[in-house]
């Protein structure tokens, strides 16, 4: 199955059910793959507004965003995830965050 066929499929199932978080979060990562990453950040934004906990949302946006460069939305948006992490006691998360956020720091 190509990309394409990929991404028009998990359309069909958000559009079933715009509440699917693991369906948005697995076409973020398809546009990010497929070299999109802008639709993959309103993607990423979209999932997270309508689940906040939604962990690994964080962490793929924190990425993305530092990939394009954009230092400052990437530092805001580990910090935010590390948050949510701690709080649902999901450590290695906020362990693998925290790390690629001293790693931003350190280089700003």
């Amino acid at each position: 199955m190509s990309s394409e066929q990929r991404i028009a499929k998990l359309k069909e199932l958000i559009a079933q059910n715009p509440k699917d978080s693991l369906s948005r979060y697995t076409l973020a990562l398809e546009y990010k793959d497929s070299g999109d990453p802008h639709t993959a950040i309103e993607e990423l934004e979209a999932l997270l507004t309508h689940d906040a906990n939604y962990i690994p949302a964080y962490h793929q946006l924190g990425q993305i965003y530092g990939k394009l460069n954009k230092t400052n939305e990437a530092k805001k948006i580990y910090r935010k995830g590390i948050d949510i992490a701690v709080e649902l006691d999901d450590n290695k998360t906020a362990s693998e965050m925290r790390e690629e956020l001293e790693e931003i720091e350190d280089e700003w």
